[in-house]
């Protein structure tokens, strides 16, 4: 198993050069410990690696802090620190008496919580990084990635990052998602792999969260999820679904946003656009996830089925993003949708412009894709360059104000 350097490496060094304690966080398995160990090793100093997944460690770090950092001095990595929160109280009297920049090394994979409870008792004192599973150009690009930008000159750039991709091999990326230890050559069959990262996520991850949660009623629920990646989120539906109550859905839901597994796009709105709609869309952080919950077990026929441009535009969606988190920024990322069915994939806020984006599965788009962006144009906030990104085989450009940015290239 080969390591895979990650985009977020120079940030997460920077910060831990200037807070006493650094967080990251993000869903199981995406490679939170074996990035922060690889940045541990190259540190003049000598650091104790503590993983709370020991039942002997995790006691003594929820019953006795004090005792738990007498017996392991910082600098200290801890692993899965969701498991002992009073640990961020001890350390907030330690960082107070004087404890050096880079002292604690965190992580954990309840990232909401996590933020929750270090914000309580470290404010100021604690700098807390996402990390979500491999970015497409940590897998397939080479120089240093960094946040989309609607820029000529950024894309030209860009897509020097990067060799160009097929659909087939796009969607073969798809099938396979991000996940280290598949894409690192640690796992091989995908079924075994996600089956299992399932299983042990409601055993472990929901079951703390939720209590004596049925597996396959939550399993269930994931698949029913799944189905609906990319669309505006519908409660009721997914409630009907799988037999339960609206309010449970929406309990379990939290749940699939607090571990890292799914996320919101929010609907981009102004007080000159009063027609928008409300809900959000859903997307998930893994494709391959998605791709095992719903049983499509080749590429060739995801690129072919019902759910192809779903996939498409859930990959789109979360490597933008990836690529905002992995430089330590929020990604101001939208859609637009209104009463009239006037439906934008995409909305980028940046630099005091919005930017449309479409996602089209063809190679060749044309401006009628592009014919919705105009919705935008009684918004307060101007009007920049928009795009169109597609299984285009070249960056292009429909017209001097759309460009055509191929799915290869994010």
């Amino acid at each position: 198993m080969h390591y895979i350097e990650r985009d977020i490496e120079a940030l997460v060094a920077e910060t831990a050069s200037e807070y006493p304690a650094i967080l990251v966080t993000g869903p199981r398995q995406v490679g939170k410990t074996t990035m922060l160990e690889h940045l541990i090793a190259q540190q003049e100093r000598p650091f104790e690696k503590v993983s709370l997944d020991d039942l002997s460690l995790r006691s003594l770090a929820v019953n006795d802090p004090a005792m738990f950092f007498q017996m392991h001095k910082p600098p200290v990595f801890i692993d899965e620190v969701q498991y002992a929160p009073g640990l961020f109280v001890e350390m907030k009297k330690m960082i107070d008496s004087g404890a050096k920049p880079g002292s604690f090394w965190l992580t954990g994979s309840q990232q909401f919580r996590l933020m929750e409870l270090s914000g309580e008792s470290l404010a100021g004192r604690i700098a807390i990084l996402p990390l979500s599973s491999l970015s497409q150009h940590e897998l397939h690009g080479k120089g240093t990635g960094t946040p989309l930008s609607l820029h000529l000159e950024s894309l030209q750039e860009r897509a020097n990052l990067f060799a160009p991709a097929d659909v087939g091999a796009m969607f073969a990326r798809m099938r396979k998602g991000a996940m280290p230890a598949v894409n690192a050559g640690a796992r091989s069959n995908l079924a075994v792999f996600y089956g299992s990262y399932v299983q042990t996520y409601i055993e472990r991850d929901v079951r703390r969260l939720l209590g004596n949660v049925d597996v396959l009623a939550f399993s269930t629920f994931m698949t029913s999820v799944a189905a609906r990646c990319s669309q505006m989120l519908n409660v009721q539906s997914i409630a009907d679904d799988v037999g339960e109550r609206p309010e449970k859905v929406k309990a379990w839901l939290g749940v699939l946003e607090k571990s890292g597994v799914i996320f919101y796009l929010h609907p981009y709105s102004n007080n000159q656009l009063k027609r928008t709609v409300k809900a959000p869309k859903l997307y998930f952080h893994d494709c391959g996830l998605v791709a095992h919950l719903t049983k499509w077990t080749s590429a060739e026929t995801m690129e072919a089925g019902a759910m192809a441009g779903a996939f498409m535009e859930n990959y789109v969606v979360s490597e933008i993003r990836k690529g905002y988190a992995n430089a330590g920024l929020e990604a101001p990322l939208y859609y637009y949708r209104d009463r009239d069915a006037r439906e934008i994939d995409l909305v980028l806020e940046s630099d005091g412009k919005l930017h449309p984006i479409e996602i089209k599965k063809t190679a060749s788009p044309n401006m009628s894709m592009t014919r919705n962006f105009k919705a935008l144009d009684k918004a307060t906030v101007p009007q920049g360059a928009g795009a169109v990104v597609c299984m285009s085989e070249n960056l292009g450009a429909l017209n001097a104000e759309t460009f055509i940015v191929p799915v290869w290239m994010l």
